[in-house]
């Protein structure tokens, strides 16, 4: 390591910036939301900061002859676009013992920037020694990605309570234990959560902090939705859920790729069943969940699509909530709006479907219980999941309820995952496209709009468009 990463308080002294062009107008927006006072020499005499405003007085143009601009006060020089009156600058910067920043200079340069992730008190700095700005940004874009958007807020509330948690804590290794149980715990999860007022009535709430650092903590769960399998579809709160699990309770059909992004210490217990084989019963997941929580450990529920949509992540929360057990619950793309995008297949158009009506029918009982009659306006696109084994009875009881038998219709299998596959056909056909897919998971989609997907397109690229059903049912 040839660059030690500092941070400088910028507001402890004046900074001297040298240059013109749009590059010198970048340095100087990063030095103003820093809160920095600016010199300011235009090399080129072009004083326009391109948007940023100057009614705070934070900058004070210098002109003049630039080898005797004062430095009297500055703490750090910056010379960006500023050609060889930069280098000038700089060796005389140097010399006084300032740190000096030539853009794309090393040689010129006591310090380099990093790319930069800003959340507020909290900042992470990215260096690659000056050889590769290019890969500094990119490595900055997935930091990013990874950092929570509210890391900064905590970062915050933990400062406000520090002084006053440190005065009733004065061991040092407990106060970090306590403050990792802040941190990793429901008030942690709160804060993250966009719940401020709840993770400061909570931390107030801890009467004895010693004894609260001490303790075994209390554990939670999170109901996270695992989407459809390509793990890239996956939420980034998904994603820091996965990384921060000590125990996860996964679906059968959550796929390995996701799996892979989860701690790779964490426990991994299956607790998912296919259809037709025996599972561990909702129940048996409930009491695993309290359990796991109540030992202290960070669980999650990694439930294939997302939790809410026949996922039984409300039977879940109730069973949570009754057990007292802190919860909270990460959606995931639902598998009909993935299959929507892997195929082409807008569930919603203008003028030819206004409704989308979701069912599920895995059971004989489901079609039974279904009133297919409210499903019958040509109007109206039906996903239903789950519904394979039953696709001759859901095709029945639509037909008997008056759809078209030549109503589009597809079944779409896999969907997210490299091996996707898809089957169009009509209506009447729709156990003959079941048997064409094989094995699931997968939707069934019938509507007009099914006309409109690409495997539809590539079937009959010449058929006839969704107004012509649309006009034959009125």
């Amino acid at each position: 390591m040839r660059f030690l990463p500092v941070f400088l308080d910028l507001r402890a002294g004046w900074i001297l910036v040298v240059g013109g062009g749009e590059a010198v107008r970048a340095k100087l927006r990063l030095l103003l939301a820093a809160g920095a006072k600016v010199r300011w020499y235009a090399t080129d005499g072009d004083r326009d900061l391109g948007g940023v405003g100057l009614g705070d007085g934070r900058i004070d143009h210098l002109e003049g002859d630039p080898l005797t601009l004062p430095l009297d006060g500055v703490i750090a020089v910056f010379c960006a676009g500023a050609g060889a009156i930069g280098s000038a600058v700089a060796a005389r910067a140097q010399a006084r013992g300032l740190p000096v920043n030539v853009m794309d200079d090393l040689t010129d340069s006591s310090f380099i920037m990093p790319a930069i992730v800003d959340r507020g008190d909290v900042v992470v700095a990215i260096g690659t020694g000056g050889a590769s700005p290019v890969l500094a940004r990119r490595l900055r874009e997935q930091i990013e990605a990874l950092l929570p958007a509210r890391i900064g807020e905590l970062s915050a509330f933990i400062g406000r309570w520090r002084k006053s948690i440190a005065a009733r804590i004065p061991e040092f290794a407990l106060r970090r234990r306590f403050w990792e149980r802040v941190v990793d715990g429901p008030i942690g999860a709160a804060l993250l959560a966009g719940r401020g007022e709840d993770a400061e009535r909570a931390l107030a709430a801890i009467n004895n902090p010693s004894a609260f650092a001490a303790a075994k903590g209390a554990g939670q769960v999170t109901l996270v939705g695992a989407g459809p399998g390509d793990p890239e579809l996956l939420t980034l709160k998904a994603l820091r859920a996965l990384q921060d699990a000590d125990v996860i309770f996964h679906d059968e059909l959550v796929s390995p790729d996701i799996l892979d992004r989860a701690r790779r210490d964490a426990v991994r217990v299956p607790v998912g069943r296919r259809i037709g084989q025996p599972g561990i019963g909702q129940q048996a997941i409930h009491d695993k969940m309290i359990e796991a929580a109540r030992a202290g450990q960070n669980c999650v529920r990694l439930k294939g699509g997302d939790p809410f949509v026949f996922g039984r992540g409300g039977e879940e929360i109730e069973a949570l909530r009754a057990a007292g057990i802190a919860y909270q619950v990460i959606p995931g793309i639902s598998a009909a709006f993935a299959a929507a995008s892997e195929f082409d297949l807008p569930l919603t158009y203008r003028h030819e479907a206004r409704h989308i009506s979701v069912l599920t029918a895995h059971q004989a009982a489901d079609t039974e219980a279904i009133d297919w009659s409210a499903l019958i306006d040509p109007h109206t696109t039906v996903v239903i999941y789950m519904g394979m084994a039953a696709a001759a009875r859901i095709r029945d009881g639509l037909l008997r309820a008056g759809r078209a038998p030549d109503t589009p219709a597809g079944v779409f299998a896999r969907v997210a995952r490299a091996d996707a596959q898809a089957a169009v056909g009509t209506l009447e056909q729709l156990p003959e496209l079941v048997a064409q897919i094989g094995e699931g998971p997968a939707l069934l989609i019938i509507g007009a709009v099914v006309a409109r997907s690409a495997p539809w397109r590539q079937q009959a690229p010449t058929a006839l468009t969704p107004s012509h059903w649309l006009a034959a049912a009125e």
